[in-house]
């Protein structure tokens, strides 16, 4: 589990840290270079990707901490 600290994981009802980020966009919606992002914890990273996989929408996946080096 998660403590107040954590990011949370995006899963519906999931509260375990996050290890994952998933990059997404919504090429209806939003320019090509944006990225909105989901957290996942190890065990819904399969799910949340596969979910935005089959629309087309999953960009990149990338381990949280590699994320936030990234991020700044």
């Amino acid at each position: 589990m998660s403590d107040e600290n954590s990011v949370i994981c995006s899963a519906k009802g999931c509260r375990d840290a996050a290890a994952w980020v998933l990059a997404w966009n919504n090429p209806k919606l939003h320019t090509p270079e944006r990225r909105k992002t989901w957290l996942a914890c190890d065990e819904h990273r399969e799910h949340l990707s596969q979910f935005l996989g089959v629309r087309g929408f999953l960009k990149d996946v990338v381990p949280l901490a590699e994320w936030q080096r990234q991020e700044g």
